[in-house]
């Protein structure tokens, strides 16, 4: 469950060409890529009931709300948090942290603000896909904080 440390290059060297992947040959949306590729960086399988779960949940469901950048790595964090015994009460507290961090790095949670506009039917299936990056990269860094002073208070 704990992923091993990782340089910032090395991390984005692996994680751009599986979100290039999932974007241009899978067709995923970013909460499905987001959370799926750091159930595979920290080893925690994402079941079937999840992924349908998270299948709306790019933009909250296209209407442009909060990130599926966002709700992806939230929905890990309580994947994780529940194999490390947490109740609800510490998932929220780190799903707070996230968004928190999610915020003050990339400057909103709201999709349409992220993407610099509304949908349109002529967006590719990368447009976010940079973002996609840096954002799993962040939420790795995250999640390696959150595990320590998990560790740390145990």
């Amino acid at each position: 469950m704990n992923a091993p440390d990782r340089s910032a290059e090395d991390l984005r060297q692996e994680v751009a060409p599986l979100v290039h992947e999932a974007y241009w040959e899978k067709r995923l949306n970013c909460a499905l890529i987001s959370l799926t590729l750091l159930g595979r960086l920290f080893d925690v399988p994402v079941e079937a009931p999840v992924l349908a779960a998270a299948g709306g949940l790019n933009g909250a469901g296209r209407f442009q709300a909060q990130c599926g950048l966002v709700e992806g790595p939230m929905m890990f964090l309580g994947l994780l948090g529940a194999r490390h015994g947490l109740n609800h009460k510490a998932v929220g507290k780190w799903c707070y942290r996230y968004a928190d961090s999610f915020q003050q790095r990339f400057g909103s949670l709201n999709c349409r603000v992220l993407r610099g506009g509304p949908f349109s039917p002529q967006d590719k299936p990368y447009a976010c896909e940079g973002l996609t990056v840096d954002s799993i990269c962040h939420a790795y860094a995250v999640v390696q904080t959150l595990l320590r002073e998990h560790a740390q208070n145990a």
